[in-house]
């Protein structure tokens, strides 16, 4: 996503050897679920994520509330010299961390689409200059060990 996974984030999900719901993400202290959420940067999502359990909902940053279904659409075949994950296709980028949710980014977007917005010139500072919403790459994505995500986000050495 371009995130830098220091809020709160789960992935929610069956498990599919016992169909019960399943959590993976960022465990909390404070679980206000009462149910254990399984470490992400410890356990693989691809062992509950295959194509008998298709839907995975993403939460992250849960004060911001950005949901997101991901679908589990086909398995491919490996190809030769092709570093896996790799990603596909997609769409539009990644609102930038702490934009206060989809109805900030809403504002975000409205502020610098608009010269004469009173946020307009904070907005595009804050973004190094400039935002294009519309720009995507799958070429650009890229993914990163789980453990040294983990270990950057919470300084751990």
């Amino acid at each position: 996503m371009g995130w830098l996974d220091y809020h709160l984030h789960e992935f929610k999900l069956n498990d599919p050897e016992s169909g019960k719901q399943v959590r993976i993400g960022l465990p909390d202290d404070e679980d206000p679920y009462g149910m254990e959420v399984l470490a992400d940067h410890l356990v693989p999502i691809t062992d509950y994520f295959i194509h008998d359990n298709e839907f995975a909902l993403y939460t992250y940053d849960f004060g911001d509330g950005w949901r997101h279904l991901v679908v589990f659409e086909d398995l491919i075949q490996p190809e030769k010299g092709v570093d896996y994950p790799h990603c596909l296709s997609g769409e539009r980028k990644c609102p930038p961390e702490d934009c206060g949710g989809p109805h900030g980014y809403e504002r975000f977007l409205e502020a610098i689409r608009n010269p004469d917005h009173e946020e307009h010139e904070e907005y595009l500072t804050w973004v190094g200059g400039n935002f294009d919403p519309e720009d995507f790459s799958p070429e650009l994505v890229q993914f990163d060990d789980p453990e040294e995500r983990w270990r950057i986000a919470f300084d751990e050495r």
